[in-house]
């Protein structure tokens, strides 16, 4: 059976998990990394020398890092589920551009939420910084600010279809959204959050899961 190492309290754990939840596939999950340690040990670094989650394992196969797992199912299922459920775009500049996304969730948007959720719920009161929290916030204003106006010409990230161009962001807003109850309006995101909120594997592997 598949395999995926990783705590689920991990935003790219659940990327993968959602993804796999979206496609009905099957999987047992590991945990590793965070308070169940492991992930510096020999055994993992032989699948991931990066030392984090997830690591997908399949028959002998191993890869590791978040958004190319989640490539790699959608392509492996690109014909869907029962549900007729594809997470990759068919449409070769569509898919084109729900990798863009993808990508840039890794060098902007990521970037952005990481000190305001390190700071306010890994790192002790006495032991904050708040201005970082504060750039931070001011970042993930202009983040959702460029998904926005993304999201004001299509439904979702790359087109008017729900593909593996929302999931890595996914996480990331809904962070955003649970930590800075004072931001701007940005009304469709808000529109695109609640439409991905009601699917039922975010719902499992991302709302339903402790927030730590």
């Amino acid at each position: 059976m598949l395999k995926i190492w990783g705590r689920n309290t991990s935003s790219n754990v659940q990327k993968v998990m959602w993804a796999l939840g979206e496609l009905d596939v099957p999987c047992e999950r590991i945990d590793i990394g965070g308070p169940f340690g492991k992930n510096n040990e020999a055994p993992y670094l032989a699948m991931n020398p990066n030392g984090v989650v997830p690591t997908l394992e399949e028959d002998g196969f191993i890869l590791w890092e978040s958004n190319s797992i989640v490539r790699y199912l959608a392509g492996k299922h690109s014909q869907g589920n029962a549900s007729n459920i594809k997470l990759e775009p068919s449409d070769l500049r569509i898919r084109a551009r729900a990798q863009s996304w993808m990508d840039w969730q890794l060098s902007v948007a990521n970037a952005a939420i990481f000190p305001v959720f390190w700071g306010l719920i890994r790192t002790p009161p006495d032991k904050r910084d708040p201005k970082s929290i504060e750039d931070g916030k001011m970042k993930c204003a202009a983040m959702a600010k460029m998904m926005d106006d993304q999201l004001a010409k299509t439904r979702f990230m790359a087109s008017d279809e729900f593909s593996y161009g929302d999931i890595p962001v996914g996480p990331v807003i809904y962070r955003y959204f649970r930590l800075v109850p004072e931001r701007p309006a940005f009304p469709n995101v808000e529109r695109w959050y609640k439409e991905i909120s009601a699917r039922a594997a975010f719902k499992t592997n991302v709302l339903d899961v402790p927030f730590t």
